[in-house]
């Protein structure tokens, strides 16, 4: 892609999510959405061939059908009440239709299905932009209008992602799907607590963006993309591999990892509102995503790669990428526990 092209197109994209997270307007929320669609599907496309223009092409017309619907939200909330300022309060039958298109864009089940698709079309980076970047003009929608939320539609938006994601990535090998099948799981954590606390539901999406970009930037480094290739790390960047594994236990939520805490934070908020049952099913689905990241670890610590021994001699030569985030980012993934009593006095 041409430097200047792409500049263009990373300096729209970013324009566009700063565009929806600082309007109070709806018209122009709604067009910093566009903008941002449009630059990301051309990132998306990069690298040109039949599985990117697939996945561009889903992504296109999912996002541009949750459009429409946002947008026949927002003229039907203009036509009743008489308002286009985000922080007021719409009709019911208008923040309805908007949680619906909002979840869409977010990738929430039952609207979840283009998710992993995308995801494993795409190459690593560009998966870690919509995992992580792509989330962030939603959300803040959601933010805004989250007292006119229904609560029940909420959460059992919540629950059947929390349900989708556990359940798709049991027997995935693709491990952009596996981690697509993870977001998913945590955009249902997310949204647990919006209606309660939603500072709560800022602090998820933040460590869950410091999570997920060290997991792509960790097999980035190798260029894995299948189960089968993490086998090839003990050979190629051994100290890759406890890196990794720590950072696939704290995405799952074991303690004493940083993603504990924001599930440890997400358990008490819900059981502090007298709601046990909700708790009680994300912890045996949490059980379930751990289970396939143990899978992984296993994979990449106590599997070899079926090759000949003259390429198990390969780390020697091998030249790796540069790595001038992974330790911050590790250390944040992994160590950020102690600070629990700080957090818990914020919220």
């Amino acid at each position: 892609m041409n430097p200047l092209a792409q500049l263009i197109i990373y300096s729209t994209m970013i324009m566009g999510t700063l565009i929806t997270s600082l309007s109070s307007h709806w018209f122009l929320a709604w067009a910093g959405l566009e903008m941002n669609m449009l630059a990301f599907t051309s990132i998306l496309i990069k690298k040109a061939n039949s599985r990117s223009t697939e996945a561009a092409t889903k992504y296109f017309l999912t996002q541009s059908t949750a459009s429409m619907i946002l947008m026949m939200a927002i003229m039907y909330n203009n036509l009743y009440p008489g308002q286009w300022t985000l922080l007021s309060n719409p009709d019911q039958l208008s923040a309805l239709i908007m949680t619906v298109a909002l979840a869409m864009k977010l990738g929430m089940a039952p609207f979840h299905f283009w998710i992993p698709e995308v995801t494993q079309g795409t190459s690593l980076t560009s998966g870690l932009l919509l995992l992580t970047w792509q989330k962030l003009a939603p959300m803040s929608i959601m933010y805004q209008m989250y007292p006119s939320i229904n609560m029940t539609i909420l959460m059992t938006l919540s629950t059947l992602s929390i349900m989708a994601g556990s359940w798709g990535g049991l027997n995935q090998t693709q491990l952009r799907k596996i981690l697509a099948y993870s977001s998913i799981t945590h955009m249902g954590w997310m949204m647990m607590t919006l209606t309660y606390n939603p500072n709560i539901t800022t602090f998820y999406l933040l460590t869950y963006i410091i999570m997920t970009s060290t997991a792509f930037l960790a097999l980035n480094l190798n260029s894995n993309t299948t189960t089968l290739m993490l086998s090839r790390t003990w050979n190629k960047l051994t100290w890759l591999m406890p890196l990794t594994a720590s950072t696939l236990l704290s995405m799952g939520g074991l303690p004493p990892l940083t993603g504990f805490l924001p599930k440890w934070i997400t358990i008490q908020e819900l059981t502090k509102n007298n709601n046990f049952i909700m708790p009680s099913i994300m912890i045996v689905m949490a059980l379930i995503n751990l289970y396939f990241y143990l899978r992984l670890i296993y994979i990449i610590s106590m599997t070899l790669l079926p090759t000949t021994n003259n390429t198990k001699m390969k780390w020697q030569f091998e030249n790796t990428k540069p790595t001038p985030f992974i330790p911050s980012l590790i250390i944040l993934t992994t160590l950020l526990l102690p600070v629990s009593p700080t957090t818990l006095m914020t919220f």
